[in-house]
């Protein structure tokens, strides 16, 4: 296991598990958490053997948002640096080569509500509470908000930053932040099987599935034929697209599914 001072990064076989470990204060972000999340993802981003990250808090709470009493104190040049290592962050998790998955229980607040919007896939427990308090704070959610907008769209976005109320795992699910909502105990469980999904797929396949999706998202789809055509004319020359057709045609597991 790799600690840094607020995060822990645990490797098991073709997965890592990044738990977010500020307790004390419910895993809210300092300064220190935002840099140790980009050094955790940056020490991951060239491990093809990591298939996909599970990204969490430490006891029952996902993260509570910014922590308010350090950004209080901040001087304004820290705080105008402290945006810009918080924009990286979630430009880091947005775009890592693994599959991210956030298993979200209790608060996911603010910049926390943020992080599982720049995640592959999210599971709730039904008991977690989400929400965008900044502006019951005289504040608001600047950094994450095309993120959010993107995830849930303008009018969902329009309502939730702008009355800062807090709803359930079962809601957030219903308003598109998260995929799933599971009774708590069935949290860890439901993770496992997304796991056990993606242990299916070939490395260098999510890898690219992951470039595929940024790279056409936003462009027009004359603009990325040719990137389109010769990204799947590659990967089916490849040592992995051979294998997996392979594996197929013979009715058997390919030959990562075993590692």
């Amino acid at each position: 296991m790799n600690s840094f001072e607020t995060v822990d990064v645990n490797i098991e076989g073709t997965f890592a598990y990044v738990t977010l470990n500020r307790p004390a204060v419910k895993n809210a972000m300092n300064n220190q958490m935002v840099l140790d999340i980009i050094a955790a993802f940056e020490s991951l981003k060239d491990n093809r053997e990591i298939r996909a990250i599970v990204l969490s808090g430490a006891g029952g709470t996902f993260c509570a948002g910014g922590d308010i009493k350090e950004m209080q104190a901040l001087q304004t040049g820290a705080t105008d640096n402290f945006s810009g290592t918080l924009d990286k962050m979630l430009r880091t998790i947005n775009q890592a080569p693994q599959v991210v998955i956030a298993k979200v229980e209790g608060a996911a607040m603010g910049g926390g509500f943020g992080i599982i919007c720049v995640v592959d896939i999210a599971i709730a427990s039904t008991e977690a509470k989400l929400g965008l308090p900044e502006v019951q704070l005289g504040i608001v959610p600047a950094l994450i908000s095309p993120y959010v907008i993107e995830r849930v769209g303008l009018t969902r976005a329009r309502e939730l930053m702008l009355t800062g109320r807090r709803f359930d795992g079962d809601t957030a699910q219903q308003y598109g932040v998260v995929h799933e909502a599971v009774v708590p105990k069935e949290l860890e469980a439901r993770v496992q099987m997304i796991l056990d999904e993606i242990k299916q797929c070939s490395p260098q396949a999510l890898a690219a599935c992951k470039q595929l999706i940024f790279a056409v998202k936003d462009a027009p789809t004359e603009a990325t034929v040719e990137y389109r055509t010769n990204l799947l004319s590659d990967l089916r020359r490849s040592e992995d697209g051979q294998e997996g057709m392979k594996a197929f045609v013979e009715k058997r597991p390919a030959n990562w599914v075993a590692k």
